[in-house]
Formats: C-alpha cells, sequence, structure tokens
C-alpha cells in the first residue's frame, strides 16, 4: 500500500505545481485552493507512504515523480 501512497503523493505534488503556475498567471481563490490542497494531499500520501517505506527511497521517489510530472505539464 506504501507504493500506491507514494505514487499518489506524486501526483499530488504535480497538482500542486500546477496551482503555483496557476497563481503566478491568475491570483484567483481557485488557483489558491489547487496550490494549497494539491500540496497538502501530497504531503499527508508521503507521511502514508513513509509508514511502510524507508524515508530516503519515498522522498527520491517523490521528487522523481514531481520533476518529471511538472515538466511534462509544464
Amino acid at each position: 500500500m506504501g507504493w500506491i501512497y507514494l505514487i499518489l503523493a506524486g501526483v499530488f505534488e504535480v497538482v500542486g505545481v500546477t496551482g503555483l503556475n496557476l497563481i503566478t498567471r491568475k491570483k484567483s481563490v481557485s488557483s489558491y485552493l489547487i496550490f494549497v490542497a494539491g500540496l497538502a494531499c501530497s504531503f499527508i500520501f508521503l507521511s502514508l507512504s513513509m509508514q511502510s517505506l524507508p524515508m530516503g527511497t519515498a522522498y527520491a521517489i517523490w521528487t522523481g515523480i514531481g520533476t518529471v510530472g511538472s515538466g511534462l505539464v509544464g
């Protein structure tokens, strides 16, 4: 289950970064909500994944998913 949580954390990291990009383009309440909700969900799922995975592994995979996903979306 930890790997599923980790993948979800990476996906929500991309959502949070997308929200940050929306904030720089247009400052609106929805942009801020997407940003905050994306990062909050990302950290929640990351912490859940670290209950069964080593912290170093979880962090490396989470950052990799976030980097690649943000690059593809951007």
